[in-house]
């Protein structure tokens, strides 16, 4: 008698078995489900809101049975039915169960199918509701970004607020929700601005503020730049126990620049030494605002956050935008999206820009069609359109890292339009050489760093070669903070394994030819006592002096209660010198520096030093000295390996030992004149990676 084989959607149920507590466990429907149930294993479900026992769901010859489903959440029931089809059709009905929605008792495991509440077949589309903005007149809308010195609860604030208004739930794990990389995470601080929409009520208004949490560190201060053009108003955040910082300063001039409204808000209010007082004082001092105008807050414990957003939507000013105008839409940042291309984040001018328009970049004078818009609710969250006055963001099918500039204008095709200012360049403080490992991999690291600069654009890049490393880019950063993460970034999201060669700066040269070339000490400017505990200093700095450890070597000294800002002064003449290293008497080109006379001596000392203990040993002896000019100012050698040539003497006249010797010597001295010395990237690595002592 032959066996009649099931088709693969009507096959049997695996045998069930014990759900661990806090997982999704499911029996297995056959090929064509599985793949869909081992993936809801390893969903992260949310502290548990509601506890839905087992329930067989009987639909087309499929069979499901939810053993321990804490959290279902309407997300994981979209899935489900997104993902299993047509088969499931009571996929709605567990969603609305799971979110609240009056559809009586929950489904009990072993009822009958009859007592189950019936519903229609549903389309995921119903799950996927687009917003619609048009509902947010512009007297409605308040852009605006939160601004402050490393440390001093930003991104803690920007957790409250997305809290308050309802964007995310409120989880005792809700710490730098916006801090979405890697690097962010790992380090605790923000280096990369982030936006996100909240929709509040306020006295029977709805509201749509555009937030966007920016860094706090100098060296990402042109993040802050850029995320100011997008805002009205910004929240100027000082820690009640630090007071104002370099930091501070900097960003509320940047603000003062845009002509953007402040509003000083003293966090961090419940630390045992917070001086909120004092700092509403310096405050009123430095910035010339009113004391009363100060918000007092604890952004740990959420004590008075909910005035900020009153204040928000009472001091700062709507976008002053003209919606029947053409589209002028600002692109002031982007990411890439391996499937999707060029992801700009944008904030309209004027006009409305929806999905199926075609657009223009002012900047390459290219159409593209516009394949989705929408806001950052902190992910993406699409929308039907966008109006002028909203942030959000657009897909237009760029594939090309180098199609996307930070500062373009986007508008209509066949609707030309004046662009908008953009922004001021970025000018790098720190350069530094960056090449691959191995140079086979020479193309893959352009790439990523092709669509990491697309994310950053504050970095330049140019080609650049090296007889020791091969070819390879040279590299402009804001500062040392910025090269450091801008590499670790690299590495996480890239795989790229990378070279970074010793920082430098920039100088210039006059030299006896007509070529003009680009190649420490502080006079004081100004100081001006805040309070009786805190003074701001101003110095002129040789760039030289501060880009290294200066930031590091000043926490230090303080205790981390210093702080420190720069920018760029200019050129002055200094009496520079070139250093050249020589290995048996041959410059090694990617170790010449340019080094201030006085710190010649021991700068050359300390390289030689460091060569020494990272170069092999050969059968010749190697001199490793440091030269201005014709002059050498420190020299080391590395000692030959040596056969003992006296071994087989035993005993006899001492001229048959100075014979061998003298032989001996004579052959080292021919084999250091046609010998090479190579450096191996090993040792070269350890020496541009390591800092001299200052």
């Amino acid at each position: 008698m032959s066996r009649r084989r099931a088709p693969c959607w009507r096959q049997q149920a695996a045998p069930r078995r014990a759900a661990p507590s806090g997982c999704f466990r499911s029996w297995y429907l056959g090929r064509t489900t599985r793949g869909l149930l081992s993936s809801l294993h390893r969903v992260c479900l949310s502290p548990v809101h509601r506890t839905l026992p087992g329930v067989p769901l009987k639909t087309n010859g499929l069979c499901c049975c939810c053993l321990s489903v804490p959290s279902l959440d309407a997300s994981i029931a979209r899935v489900m039915w997104t993902l299993v089809g047509r088969g499931w059709g009571c996929a709605r009905t567990l969603a609305r169960w799971a979110t609240g929605a009056a559809l009586g008792p929950a489904p009990t495991f072993g009822a009958a199918p009859e007592s189950w509440p019936t519903c229609r077949v549903y389309s995921s589309a119903e799950f996927k509701e687009k917003l619609d903005m048009s509902r947010f007149p512009v007297e409605n809308i308040r852009n605006f970004s939160i601004v402050a010195h490393v440390d001093h609860g930003k991104s803690t604030l920007a957790d409250r607020l997305l809290e308050l208004t309802g964007t995310i739930d409120k989880t005792e794990n809700n710490k730098q929700v916006l801090d979405k990389l890697q690097v962010e995470r790992e380090r605790g601080i923000t280096v990369k601005a982030q936006t996100a929409s909240l929709f509040y009520n306020c006295e029977g208004k709805q509201y749509l503020l555009n937030l966007i949490d920016t860094p706090g560190h100098v060296d990402f201060s042109y993040e802050v730049s850029r995320s100011l053009s997008a805002c009205q108003g910004v929240l100027l955040v000082v820690d009640a126990n630090e007071g104002i910082q370099a930091q501070t300063v900097a960003n509320f001039f940047l603000a003062f620049e845009a002509q953007l409204s402040v509003i000083p808000v003293i966090n961090k209010i419940d630390l045992k030494n917070a001086d909120p007082e004092r700092v509403e004082n310096q405050i009123e001092k430095v910035f010339d605002i009113p004391s009363d105008e100060c918000i007092k807050i604890s952004a740990k414990l959420g004590t008075n956050v909910e005035s900020v957003l009153q204040a928000v939507i009472e001091r700062i000013p709507p976008p002053k935008v003209h919606r029947k105008n053409p589209l002028r839409a600002l692109v002031f940042d982007s990411t890439f999206d391996q499937y999707r291309g060029v992801i700009a984040n944008v904030a309209l001018f004027d006009g409305v820009v929806s999905k199926g328009d075609k657009i223009v970049s002012a900047h390459t004078q290219k159409t593209y069609e516009v394949n989705e818009v929408g806001v950052l609710n902190p992910n993406e969250q699409p929308t039907h359109k966008l109006y002028a006055g909203q942030v959000g963001y657009l897909i237009a099918g760029m594939k090309n890292v180098i199609e996307a500039q930070i500062g373009d204008t986007l508008y209509l095709h066949k609707q030309p339009v004046e662009p908008l200012p953009g922004f001021k360049s970025a000018k790098p403080m720190v350069f530094a050489g960056m090449y691959p490992v191995d140079q086979s991999e020479y193309n893959n690291l352009k790439s990523a760093i092709e669509k990491l600069t697309l994310n950053d654009s504050s970095v330049t890049v140019h080609r650049d070669s090296s007889l020791a490393l091969g070819a390879g880019w040279r590299l402009g950063f804001l500062g040392l903070l910025h090269m450091e993460v801008f590499n670790q970034r690299l590495e996480q999201e890239y795989n790229a394994s990378v070279i970074l060669t010793t920082p430098t700066v920039p100088y210039k040269a006059v030299l006896s030819s007509s070529k003009l070339i680009k190649a420490r000490r502080a006079v004081q400017k100004n100081m001006i006592f805040i309070d009786q505990n805190r003074v701001m200093l101003k110095y002129l700095f040789p760039l030289n002096e501060i880009v290294v450890d200066f930031y590091d070597s000043l926490k230090s000294l303080s205790s981390g209660y210093a702080s420190f800002d720069y920018e760029d002064a200019g050129y002055q003449t200094a009496e520079l010198v070139k250093m050249d290293i020589l290995l048996n008497g041959n410059t090694v080109e990617e170790l010449v520096t340019v080094v201030h006379k006085d710190k010649a001596h021991s700068i050359g000392k300390a390289i030689c030093e460091r060569l020494k203990d990272s170069l092999p040993r050969q059968l010749f002896e190697i001199a490793i000295q440091a030269a201005i000019g014709s002059k050498i100012i420190a020299r080391e050698t590395v000692k030959a390996y040596r056969k003992n040539v006296l071994a087989k003497c035993y005993g006899g006249d001492i001229t048959r030992k100075m014979k061998l010797l003298k032989r001996q010597a004579e052959g080292k001295k021919k084999l250091r004149k046609i010998g090479n010395v190579e450096v191996p990237k090993d040792a070269f690595i350890k020496v541009l990676k390591t800092r001299s002592s200052k």
